[in-house]
């Protein structure tokens, strides 16, 4: 599979490219430098976007999970740029509780392209399972903007 390495104001940051999707993005992973059309592509567009210049993606995407996390992965990708949801906003969305929504949030393996940062606990950030935590979710949220929570 190839996986182009990109170092980012995050860290470095790993794209693994399988049958001409996206299907990870890892902190710290392995660096590499594969060329592919797709994988350049997916560089250029994670750059714009950590810069502020980019406000939705436009990648095709191969998140692995269940049924539950491919839903999950599919309403945290429906969430606008600047704008977030609760763990229990999701789980009425798909009749589900809030703790698979969590599950999956952390299972995300496309992080920040699938923008699981956007997903908040009822009382505040709730965790996230890139590097750095919730400090890295925090980074996240304040590039988008609009957060006076925040600020």
């Amino acid at each position: 599979m190839p996986v182009a390495t990109l170092q980012t104001w995050l860290g470095r940051l790993s794209i693994t490219e399988r049958d001409s999707a996206i299907t990870q993005i890892q902190w710290n992973g392995p660096p590499s430098q594969d060329k592919t059309p797709l994988l350049d592509e997916a560089t250029r567009q994670i750059e714009a976007y950590l810069a502020g210049d980019l406000k939705e993606f436009d990648l095709p995407l191969a998140p692995k999970g269940g049924e539950l996390h491919q839903a999950v992965f599919k309403a945290m990708l429906a969430i606008p740029y600047g704008q977030t949801r609760t763990y229990g906003d999701l789980a009425k969305e798909l009749d589900t509780y809030g703790q698979p929504i969590g599950q999956a949030c952390g299972a995300n393996p496309i992080p920040i392209v699938i923008p699981c940062h956007r997903i908040l606990s009822a009382n505040g950030l709730g965790g996230y399972s890139g590097d750095g935590g919730t400090e890295t979710k925090i980074a996240l949220l304040k590039l988008e903007g609009g957060y006076p929570f925040l600020v």
